[in-house]
């Protein structure tokens, strides 16, 4: 019996078997923040004034209010993943690494809902 291919013999090894995955996903949310940035700057280059009424006139669309929910969420999660790996690099007890992922969990979900939610209120009519 041999040992198979070159590829096949490292597939799956390694320390983290996802470190890929990590390294893709802060490289995708970094694309997505600045695409999103940019529209967000040239649609208010593009506005007449900034009054509530004209802001919230264009909020209210649902393309721009799915954009803004979207870069919440983006930018919310581009962070956490960058906190990850500074934890992960720099946290050393297993008690403090697990306080850290835990509070950090926590941050993310609570400012990535308050993010959408606020979004979602500015979109429906609220003050």
């Amino acid at each position: 019996m041999g040992n198979g291919t070159s590829l096949g013999q490292v597939r799956g090894l390694g320390a983290s078997h996802s470190g890929a995955h990590h390294w893709l996903m802060l490289r995708f949310t970094a694309i997505s923040n600045l695409l999103l940035t940019v529209w967000l700057a040239v649609s208010f280059m593009m506005m007449s004034d900034f009054s509530y009424v004209t802001v919230h006139a264009w909020i209210a669309r649902p393309f721009p209010a799915a954009a803004i929910g979207l870069l919440v969420i983006s930018t919310i999660w581009h962070a956490r993943l960058g906190l990850q790996v500074l934890f992960e690099d720099y946290v050393h007890e297993a008690g403090s690494k697990f306080a850290c992922a835990a509070v950090l969990n926590l941050a993310a979900f609570g400012g990535g809902a308050f993010g959408v939610l606020c979004a979602i209120r500015l979109a429906l009519g609220g003050a």
